[in-house]
């Protein structure tokens, strides 16, 4: 039992837990104990020091979005995320809800519903009690400071004002005619500008500074309003479950069209010779609503899950296209020096081009094969992403695959060569298990850097993904969106190493090299 234990984790590549086992089945107990300490222990407080670090210095940092998220924030992201999709889920289920199932969610959702009714007037009437017992000096500690920034934001309009005055009358006096005075007039206007974002930015920093001393002073004024702000989401939620399962639901939907359908065809066959054509028109019209109601799905926006999802699978859209041009490419590289000879120039060309250089270019040409792209089977964007991730991510496996192949011992094509095996036989039998490792090797440098490019290239071409997520929130430009930001990192981070972890596990169930599978 403990071999099979120990078998399988080193097929999953997680060896740094054996010592863990052999430790339970009492081997070698000094041993595994350092072990432990060096490969799992060590590890831990690193990572320990640095959440530590980075929760020391978030508060340090500040940006126009606020301050640095701390990992608390970019935990709650993750909470908030998942709510969203979990929501959104919900949503789309009501929506296809019918019979009994329908009837029965539609009174929970109600009970619910009027639950957080009564839950939010409780809270808002705290909340407008503690508002007005609001501790005096408190108080007057943030009058002071809103009346700070107001005032200042009274001198920076009085000064923008009298800019703007000054840049007109010295617009009536130069004569913008010539070079020289439009030059400078251009230059004052566009100092003006300058000065005016510089002032408005400087605002912003004052009332973000406010923000957070209202939240340090009232605690308990800040609780009560973000308990408000989930009561007012969960209430809306409620709201449009109850709506989806009710007015808003597909079976009604159908019904509705499935009446008007039957008065449309009563009116037809009712209608005088002059009205027939109009009313074959209001039949014709009434018969596609009722096709167009029944196959309706609830119009979902993509969660941060399905853009997690939506990334895997383009990477590996990507990297199966990257697959299949690089080890054939690479295994014929490798017996034959005429062709390796031949390729050698082409792969050193084209394999420093960066993806932001490709990708247009993928655009352009994947544009002129799909002429409608709403009515393709596959988004252009979507296959333009894998076909970067295709281009930038063949080489390593192309380049290993020739040296894997290349390398393999001549004694062994000499014998092939003495059985007179078939092409097909050497290349099953001696030269692909022989390249293996390399091959593999390849593999996962291409996996690694195509979950790499994608990012970028949703970033860029704004497909749906991660990159397109992150894109999203850097346009928010709100301390939450800041938080989901950070949590992407992570999350590309995770998913990078459960990748190559696959790849791992595919090359132990291929190949027995015992190869090493550390970072």
């Amino acid at each position: 039992m403990k071999y099979k234990i120990i078998r399988l984790l080193d097929v999953a590549g997680l060896n740094c837990f054996e010592p863990v086992v052999r430790l339970c089945y009492g081997e070698e107990p000094r041993q595994q104990v350092r072990k432990i300490g060096l490969f799992i222990v060590a590890p831990v407080v690193v990572f320990a020091l640095f959440i530590g670090a980075w929760a020391a210095i978030a508060p340090l940092i500040k940006t126009k979005a606020g301050s640095l998220p701390s990992p608390v924030d970019v935990a709650g992201s993750l909470v908030d995320v998942y709510e969203f999709h979990w929501r959104e889920y919900a949503k789309k289920a009501d929506f296809a809800r019918t019979g009994d199932d329908r009837d029965t969610t539609l009174a929970l959702v109600t009970q619910q519903l009027a639950d957080a009714t009564e839950r939010k007037l409780v809270v808002e009437s705290e909340l407008a009690e503690l508002t007005a017992t609001l501790d005096a000096e408190t108080a007057a500690t943030l009058q002071k400071y809103e009346t700070a920034i107001d005032n200042q934001s009274i001198v920076y309009q009085a000064a923008q004002v009298e800019r703007e005055q000054e840049l007109h009358q010295l617009g009536n006096k130069l004569e913008v005619s010539q070079d020289g005075p439009r030059e400078q007039y251009v230059a004052a206007v566009r100092e003006h500008q300058t000065l005016s974002a510089r002032e408005s930015t400087h605002l912003k920093e004052l009332r973000s500074d406010l923000a957070a001393i209202r939240k340090s002073t009232t605690p308990q004024f800040a609780a009560l309003l973000s308990e408000k702000n989930d009561l007012d989401q969960e209430t809306q939620f409620l709201d449009k479950r109850a709506s989806l399962l009710s007015d808003g639901n597909r079976r009604n939907n159908v019904a509705s069209a499935a009446l008007t359908l039957k008065n449309a065809d009563a009116a037809l066959a009712a209608a005088d010779p002059a009205q027939r054509y109009d009313a074959t028109l209001n039949y014709l019209g009434a018969e596609e609503r009722v096709l167009s109601s029944a196959g309706a799905i609830y119009a979902k926006p993509p969660t941060f899950f399905d853009q997690v999802f939506t990334s895997i699978e383009c990477v590996f859209v990507g990297f199966l296209f990257a697959t299949a041009i690089a080890i054939p490419i690479g295994v014929l590289c490798g017996l034959n020096k005429v062709i390796m000879a031949s390729l050698s120039p082409l792969i050193s060309l084209f394999k420093p081009v960066s993806p932001i250089v490709w990708l247009p270019i993928v655009f352009i040409v994947v544009g002129g094969f799909i002429e409608r792209p709403d009515e393709a089977w596959v988004k252009p964007a979507f296959l333009s992403s894998a076909i970067t991730v295709a281009l930038c991510s063949l080489w390593p496996t192309l380049v290993n695959t020739a040296l894997g192949v290349a390398s393999i011992d001549k004694d062994h094509l000499n014998v092939a060569r003495v059985l007179r095996l078939s092409m097909w036989d050497r290349l099953t039998k001696i030269v692909i298990p022989s390249a293996l490792p390399l091959i593999f090797t390849g593999l996962r440098i291409s996996l690694g850097v195509g979950w790499m490019v994608l990012i970028a290239a949703e970033l860029l071409s704004s497909s749906p993904g991660l990159g397109k997520f992150v894109w999203d929130m850097f346009n928010n430009g709100s301390s939450d969106t800041f938080s989901q930001m950070l949590l992407t990192v992570f999350v590309v981070g995770v998913v990078g190493l459960l990748l190559d972890r696959i790849m791992i596990v595919f090359q132990r169930l291929v190949s027995f090299d015992g190869g090493a599978t550390a970072l």
